[in-house]
Formats: structure tokens, sequence, C-alpha cells
């Protein structure tokens, strides 16, 4: 990375830190529980956020811009951060879904996704960049 204020990537990767041990904890509740299964949806849309403003200060520190949480899962992608762009917009397609309707069968499979693939790829994305620093 550039050599220039890193601060802000430095708090950002704190947050989504603890932001994340809190998703890890919930996925752990049998989604027999409701309540489980809404609250680690809830946890996922806060990691989601807070992951890609940590993407797009990251990438700032390279010099490549990007404005909206697409833009920087793309970015990162093509800066080889992440591996399976699709899995990355299939989050944000996910994220944005629960944010405005709820259905409960959609969330369960939402659920189960962020359990068996994206909670493993929110961290590893977190660790590669704490790396980088």
């Amino acid at each position: 990375m550039k050599n220039t204020n890193q601060q802000p990537l430095k708090d950002s990767i704190r947050n989504l830190e603890k932001a994340i041990a809190r998703l890890e904890e919930a996925i752990t509740i049998s989604p027999d529980n409701s309540i489980a299964v809404d609250g680690t949806i809830q946890r996922f849309e806060f990691v989601i956020e807070l992951s890609w403003k940590m993407l797009k200060r990251a990438l700032a520190l390279e010099g490549i811009e990007a404005k909206t949480p697409r833009e920087a899962m793309t970015e990162a992608y093509k800066a080889k951060w992440i591996d399976n762009e699709n899995l990355w917009l299939s989050m944000l397609k996910d994220r944005n879904e629960t944010s405005h309707i709820y259905d409960e069968k959609k969330a369960l499979e939402i659920y189960l996704r962020i359990k068996t693939s994206y909670a493993g790829e929110l961290r590893r994305i977190l660790e590669f960049i704490k790396g980088r620093m």
C-alpha cells in the first residue's frame, strides 16, 4: 500500500473485525429459532456495509476510486483481492433483498448462504486486507 494516512482504514478494519465476530457468533445458533435467523441477517447487512467501505478505503490507498458497493467489489476483484466476484455480487444482492422485503422462506435461504459461504469469505477478505497493511 502507498504510504498515506491509513487511520480511516485501520478504524474500518477494527469495526469490521468486531462485526464479523458477532456474525460468526450468530450463525452458531440454530435456524429453528426465527429470532436467530433475523438477527443473523441483520448482522450480515451490517457486515456487508462495513466490508464494502473497508474495501473502498483500502482501494483508495492504492489509488483506485470506488463510490458504490458494486464498484468496490468489482475493483477488489480486478485487483485480485477477491477470487469470486459472483459470490460478492450475490452477497450484495441478498443484502439488498433483505433490506427491502421480508419473506420467511427467502430469509432462511439467505441465512444458510451466510452460514455456508458468506461468513467465511467476509472473514477471508478482512484477514487479507489486514495482511496488506
